[in-house]
């Protein structure tokens, strides 16, 4: 599936308060982006990719449209997404991180706005943001997609004949595959047949297959 990037505007950073504690612009300890698309429609989002800046955790919320004849809506589709594992040797600060929709909690369908809630561990924290955002749609389907059926899946007549002899049979194959796993499942439940297939006591092979002495 291939994407194309969303022109998007990124607003200024706002500085949230911790607790009954106003945090100052220096060092905050949340910090809220959000992020426009002015001339673009309502749009089905697929990827967000960023460079974070010791950012420990992150939060979004997307608002939709829903129908013309109710507001559209806030939702958070990620919470508290952790992108530094260990904060205090800076582990996953100054990488490049790719969120995909797969990984967001809501549908990220009909998306008007963006908004990146940066949170970190403790008010006393350095400076931290994300940067270089990219915003990604869905882009057209791959041009396999759009193959005529008769290439993928020709007619009996126009089936190659086999290229070598006694290959096995391909609607066996799924089959015989689930028969020897069944046959194995049974064989390690069963403690009387785990000896089928060894030497036993006498050093002789169970199924006389070999002469062992």
């Amino acid at each position: 599936m291939s994407r194309v990037s969303v022109p998007c505007h990124v607003k200024g950073t706002v500085a949230l308060q911790v607790g009954d504690v106003r945090t100052s612009q220096g060092r905050p300890g949340v910090l809220v982006i959000d992020v426009t698309f002015p001339s673009v429609a309502p749009f089905e989002l697929q990827e967000i990719m960023f460079k974070n800046y010791y950012t420990a955790f992150l939060t979004i919320r997307v608002r939709q449209h829903t129908s013309t004849h109710t507001p559209a809506k806030w939702v958070t589709c990620l919470r508290d997404y952790c992108l530094m594992p260990d904060p205090h040797s800076e582990e996953g600060a100054q990488e490049y991180v790719s969120l995909f929709k797969h990984q967001m909690l809501c549908d990220m369908a009909r998306v008007l706005e963006l908004r990146l809630i940066l949170r970190q561990p403790s008010p006393l924290w350095s400076s931290f943001t994300v940067e270089e955002l990219q915003i990604y749609q869905q882009g057209p389907k791959s041009p396999s997609m759009t193959f005529p059926k008769w290439l993928s899946h020709p007619m009996p007549c126009e089936q190659p004949a086999p290229l070598l002899e006694g290959l096995p049979d391909p609607s066996r194959v799924s089959s015989e595959a689930q028969q020897m796993w069944a046959l194995t499942e049974m064989i390690r439940a069963s403690h009387t047949s785990t000896r089928i297939g060894r030497f036993d006591v006498d050093g002789c092979y169970d199924l006389n297959l070999l002469s062992y002495t």
